[in-house]
């Protein structure tokens, strides 16, 4: 009985000693959105997109030239003549959306990159602050809810935003 008594202390004193979990949460929206090199990089990602619209805008005009012209061509042509024009248009046009679709999706791909290359950092990035600080959990809230309520001095949304803008800047 007296073994029983010593153990149970034992267990009470390693179980009341032990320092609560620290947990902390941080507003994921805010965090990425405002991250500096995810600004900086769709800066750069919108810069090909525009460049891309011009492009493509510039090749539709070129073709619908084109159109005019065989439009104009084509009064003075045979039917067999004609339907050879249409098919000769109906091909430029398919490649010319090919080559549209090819490049959209080229900017889709780099896009979707981005965004996981980003994600990807700022986990590992709470990750190590969490390791470093003596944090257990840091939760994640978002427009779902996953953080129905949180104080605000577990909120760690700024601070790692403020270090994560810093660490990129000095890169």
């Amino acid at each position: 009985m007296k073994n029983f008594i010593s153990l149970f202390l034992i267990v009470f004193i390693v179980f009341s000693c032990q320092q609560p979990e620290k947990i902390g949460f941080v507003d994921n929206s805010k965090l990425i959105n405002e991250y500096q090199e995810k600004k900086d990089a769709e800066a750069k990602l919108q810069g090909k997109i525009d460049l891309f619209q011009k492009r493509t805008d510039s090749l539709r005009q070129a073709f619908q030239l084109e159109i005019n012209d065989a439009e104009i061509r084509a009064r003075r042509m045979n039917d067999r003549q004609k339907q050879e024009l249409s098919k000769e248009l109906q091909d430029k046009d398919g490649l010319l959306a090919q080559r549209i679709q090819f490049e959209q999706n080229q900017i889709n791909l780099e896009s979707q990159a981005m965004n996981d290359s980003l994600i990807a950092k700022v986990k590992d990035f709470v990750k190590d602050y969490a390791n470093k600080n003596g944090y257990s959990y840091i939760l994640g809230s978002n427009e779902g809810g996953s953080v129905l309520y949180g104080k605000n001095e577990n909120d760690l949304t700024q601070i790692i935003l403020d270090l994560m803008n810093d660490a990129y800047k000095k890169e």
